[in-house]
C-alpha cells in the first residue's frame, strides 16, 4: 500500500490536506481498471497566497504536521496495524542471519575475528536456532547476562568488559540491520542498554625499562627490533607486521613511513626518528618486508614475557603495549595530546586522553618521592 499526502481546493479559498492510501487495482471482466483507494481527512488546511508573517507560517506549521502523519501512518501500516503485515520474514532463524552478517565483514581480519566469537557465544546461550520471532527484549537481556557471568575465553576466564561490550554490541548491530531490512517491526536493542563502557588498564613501559629491553638478547631477534620499533612509532602489530620498505620515504628531508593502517584501512603518514630507522636494517627490495620473519603465534607473549623478565622487567604486558608505551613517552617528553592523537592514528581525542590521565598519575607519584622533611 502507498500512502499520499493531497490537497484539495475548496469553495472558501482554503486547501484541505488529506492522505490518500492506494491498494492498488483491479480489473473487471471488460478489463476496466478500477483503483482502490482510501482517504483519511487530517483537517489541516492551508491559507491560499498567506499575506501576514503570520498566515505563512501557520501554513508551514499544518504542512509539516501533515507531512509526519503520513509518516506515522506509513510505520504503522509496515508494522502491521492496519492488518497487512508480513510475518514470513520473522520466521528466519536469527543464528543464521547473524553468520551471514559475519561472512560479510571478510575485509577485516580483527572485526570479523569478533564477529565469530560472538556467533559462537550465541550458539553456547541459545541453541543452534533463535527464530526472530521468539528473540524479544528478554531473550537479549538473558544473552546480556550470560556474557557478564558465564562466558568464558577458550583459556576458561571471563571476558574483559571491553570484550563484552564488543560481543554484545555485535548482536544489537545485527537487530538494526535486521529491522532496516524490515525482517522485525520492533527492535529489543532499542529496549536494552549496552553495557557501560570500562576504562581499562592500559600496561606501558617507562624508558628506562625500555632501555633494559633495548640492552637485553631476546630469543627471538626479529621480534625484539619489532617491539622497540613499535615503542618509537606506536604502530599496531598489524602494522609492523606488514610493513615493506616501498613505504618507507628517505631523504635529506624526509624520514617516515606511508602506509594504510590495517586497522581502518586508512591512508598514514608517519614521521619516525633515526632511531627508529636504525631498528629497520639494511634496505631491502620494495615489495620485501621490514621485518622478515616476523609472525605472530600463541607463543608471542611467552616470549615477550621470558624476555622482559631476563631484562628485569617484571609486568605482565603483550605487544600492544608497545603502542601505550609511545603514547605515554611523548605526553611525558612534551608532545601535546592532539598530535600524539594523531600520531596514533585515533578518530577521536578521548581514546587518547586515558594516556593523559597516565601521565597525570605518575605527577602524583613522583611529588610524594622526596623524603620528608622533619618539621
Amino acid at each position: 500500500m502507498k500512502i499520499n499526502l493531497r490537497k484539495r481546493k475548496l469553495k472558501d479559498g482554503r486547501t484541505s490536506l488529506f492522505l490518500e492510501y492506494y491498494k492498488g487495482y483491479s480489473k473487471n471482466e471488460d478489463g476496466k481498471i478500477k483503483h482502490n483507494r482510501e482517504f483519511e481527512n487530517l483537517e489541516l488546511y492551508l491559507t491560499d497566497k498567506p499575506k501576514t508573517p503570520n498566515a505563512k507560517q501557520q501554513n508551514k506549521t499544518n504542512l509539516d504536521l501533515a507531512e509526519k502523519i503520513k509518516t506515522k501512518r506509513q510505520a504503522e501500516y509496515d508494522s502491521g496495524k492496519f492488518g497487512f503485515k508480513d510475518t514470513s520474514k520473522i520466521n528466519i532463524d536469527f543464528i543464521d542471519y547473524f553468520k551471514k552478517l559475519t561472512d560479510e565483514r571478510f575485509e577485516s581480519k580483527g572485526n570479523h575475528g569478533n564477529w565469530e566469537s560472538t556467533h559462537r557465544h550465541l550458539i553456547k546461550h541459545f541453541g543452534e536456532r533463535l527464530m526472530f520471532r521468539d528473540f524479544g527484549a528478554d531473550k537479549l537481556t538473558s544473552f546480556k547476562k550470560y556474557l557478564d557471568n558465564d562466558a568464558t575465553t577458550p583459556q576458561g576466564k571471563n571476558l574483559a568488559p571491553n570484550t563484552k561490550i564488543s560481543y554484545f554490541n555485535k548482536v544489537k548491530s545485527a537487530l538494526n540491520q535486521a529491522f532496516k531490512e524490515r525482517i522485525i517491526f520492533e527492535n529489543p536493542g532499542d529496549i536494552v542498554k549496552s553495557f557501560p563502557k570500562a576504562e581499562v588498564e592500559r600496561p606501558y613501559l617507562t624508558h628506562s625499562e625500555v632501555q633494559k629491553l633495548a640492552n637485553t638478547e631476546c630469543r627471538k631477534p626479529i621480534l625484539k627490533k619489532a617491539f622497540l620499533f613499535a615503542c618509537l612509532t606506536g604502530l599496531r602489530y598489524s602494522d609492523v607486521e606488514k610493513l615493506t620498505w616501498k613505504e618507507l620515504r628517505e631523504n635529506e628531508d624526509e624520514l617516515r613511513i606511508i602506509f594504510n593502517q590495517k586497522k581502518t584501512d586508512g591512508l598514514e603518514y608517519l614521521y619516525i626518528s633515526e632511531n627508529a630507522r636504525e631498528l629497520m636494517g639494511t634496505k631491502g627490495d620494495p615489495e620485501e618486508q621490514v621485518f622478515t620473519g616476523l609472525k605472530y603465534t600463541a607463543q608471542t607473549s611467552q616470549l615477550l614475557m621470558k624476555w622482559a623478565i631476563k631484562a628485569g622487567v617484571f609486568k605482565e604486558f603483550t605487544f600492544h603495549a608497545s603502542r601505550h608505551t609511545n603514547a605515554v613517552l611523548m605526553l611525558e617528553n612534551g608532545a601535546d595530546i592532539y598530535t600524539v592523537s594523531k600520531r596514533l592514528g585515533h578518530k577521536e581525542i578521548r581514546t587518547t586522553e586515558i594516556y593523559a590521565k597516565i601521565v597525570d598519575q605518575k605527577q602524583k607519584e613522583a611529588a610524594n618521592i622526596i623524603p620528608e622533611i622533619n618539621l
